[in-house]
């Protein structure tokens, strides 16, 4: 009887430890982690291709541009950043514009390089009215059967503005009820959502599909500042979870406020991001 006690002790222990292995095996890591280069605005202005060459080496897979005093790709020609990513084993997935005289030029620009989705960071119009949001998103439907035209999805990247309220209507509610969902897909960016109060899985929940973009930062406990991976706010794993409710394909690393250079600073995010298990 004490032999098999013994030895039911061990096999349960045994069988304990094959379950944590199990669990540990099974847990998750980020891969193909993508960049948006608003964060490298400073070297992308003034050397894009050895920029583009230091975010390879640490690891980065997906790239997306976003506005400069040079244009849309830095100075680059669209032909000239598509060799660029192919030579560095990079993936121009998509890219910020804004939507102004030349959105036409922005969308033909976008198919040459063979990027996927085309963003524009901010509404046509100021206004934190109901009116207006449904204004934008007349816009915005135009916007998406100009782009699907050329092959190119377009899409919209929040701030904190978009989640205010008029008469009890949370606007970029607004937004996505007006938008064809077909035509126009969304960037939520969780840090920004998350300093308006905003719960990302009650998005991904209700509006299903629409999320196929992420920018994904940390955010100060004290300020509303970005900051480097894991000294902020935000609950990195709890959101990593959400992928799939999200249909997520591509997640861009962002840091608007900087406290060293931009390239140590995405190498801190990365190696973070990486790192974490969910």
């Amino acid at each position: 009887m004490k032999n098999r006690r013994e030895f039911l002790k061990i096999a349960g222990g045994a069988t304990f430890l094959s379950i944590i292995g199990s669990e540990m095996a099974q847990a998750t890591q980020v891969k193909n982690v993508g960049v948006n280069l608003f964060s490298l605005r400073e070297p992308m202005g003034l050397d894009p291709i050895g920029t583009l060459t230091q975010l390879a080496k640490i690891g980065y897979k997906v790239i997306e541009s976003a506005p400069s005093a040079k244009g849309n790709y830095y100075g680059l020609t669209p032909k000239e950043i598509k060799q660029v990513m192919n030579d560095l084993g990079l993936i121009l997935s998509s890219g910020h514009a804004i939507i102004n005289a030349n959105w036409q030029k922005s969308i033909d620009e976008a198919a040459e390089t063979g990027q996927e989705f085309l963003l524009s960071p901010m509404l046509p119009a100021k206004g934190q009215t109901v009116d207006n949001y449904k204004k934008a998103a007349e816009t915005f439907n135009k916007m998406g059967e100009a782009c699907k035209k050329s092959g190119v999805t377009f899409g919209f990247h929040n701030g904190v503005t978009e989640f205010e309220k008029e008469n009890g209507q949370v606007l970029y509610d607004v937004l996505l009820d007006n938008t064809d969902a077909e035509l126009v897909k969304m960037e939520l960016d969780l840090g920004w959502a998350i300093v308006a109060g905003a719960n990302p899985e009650y998005y991904f929940e209700k509006y299903a599909g629409r999320f196929p973009l992420w920018h994904i930062k940390d955010i100060k406990k004290d300020k509303d500042e970005s900051i480097e991976f894991g000294k902020g706010k935000i609950d990195f794993v709890s959101l990593l979870k959400q992928q799939q409710k999200s249909n997520m394909k591509y997640m861009f690393v962002e840091q608007e406020h900087l406290t060293q250079p931009a390239l140590a600073t995405m190498r801190d995010n990365f190696n973070y991001l990486t790192k974490l298990k969910y």
